[in-house]
């Protein structure tokens, strides 16, 4: 049962439990695998199937073939979902592209049978609806951002939003410490050459620490300043 102490990720991984015991679903689950690379959007019926993914990372986005400009529209890790446009609205599959960056294990669960689980399991229908809610708040979030803040304002409410601070205040960037920079470029609107000059500008300014396959963040207070700047 989620509550409201629980983190989205916690509250993800509960659900994710939930989803696996049902005695009703167990039978109908079906265990998937990608590799880095692949395009799980174009080996999957989301018309047909909903997914929960169990582990590994995968990027929901679209494209300009005018200009080759890539815009990352979901980060999806360990207990995300999807597609819940398609679940929702019954209609055929959207035309997003998606591609792994780190191996994916989904479940794929038939559209109908959660469809039910919203309309009869009370515990997943008030998960599933505080899921929805998280986002579309992300969307709207990321239309703000685009619209009304330079790229270094983009990438410090990016680590703000993915930075877990536990309980002795120490500050942990998840799910994207690891991305590629062309990929944190298309999460904010950019281009590889304009992110690196300000990750340069936070690692100067005493916020992050930069290797060559890993973001960490050094002060997080300092990265909560910036964002009132």
């Amino acid at each position: 049962m989620t509550n409201e102490n629980d983190t989205p990720k916690e509250a993800n991984q509960l659900i994710l439990k939930e989803v696996q015991n049902l005695p009703t679903l167990q039978n109908k689950q079906k265990y998937k695998h990608f590799s880095v690379g692949s395009d799980p959007l174009n080996s999957v019926d989301t018309s047909k199937y909903f997914y929960f993914i169990m582990s590994g990372k995968v990027k929901i986005y679209e494209i300009d073939f005018n200009s080759s400009k890539e815009q990352v529209l979901y980060l999806l890790s360990r207990g995300d979902m999807f597609d819940v446009v398609s679940l929702l609205d019954k209609q055929l599959q959207n035309e997003y592209l998606s591609e792994v960056l780190e191996d994916v294990e989904l479940i794929e669960v038939p559209l109908a049978d959660v469809q039910k689980m919203i309309l009869e399991d009370e515990t997943f229908r008030s998960y599933f609806y505080t899921y929805l809610a998280q986002k579309l708040r992300s969307v709207e979030e990321l239309a703000v951002s685009l619209s009304f803040y330079d790229v270094l304002q983009r990438i410090v409410q990016l680590f703000t939003r993915y930075t877990h601070q536990d309980r002795d205040k120490k500050a942990d960037l998840r799910v994207i410490d690891t991305l590629k920079h062309d990929d944190i470029a298309s999460m904010v609107g950019s281009v590889r050459k304009v992110v690196n000059r300000s990750l340069q500008t936070l690692k100067k300014d005493g916020i992050i620490e930069l290797s060559r396959k890993k973001i960490q963040i050094k002060d997080f207070q300092k990265l909560l300043d910036k964002l009132s700047v």
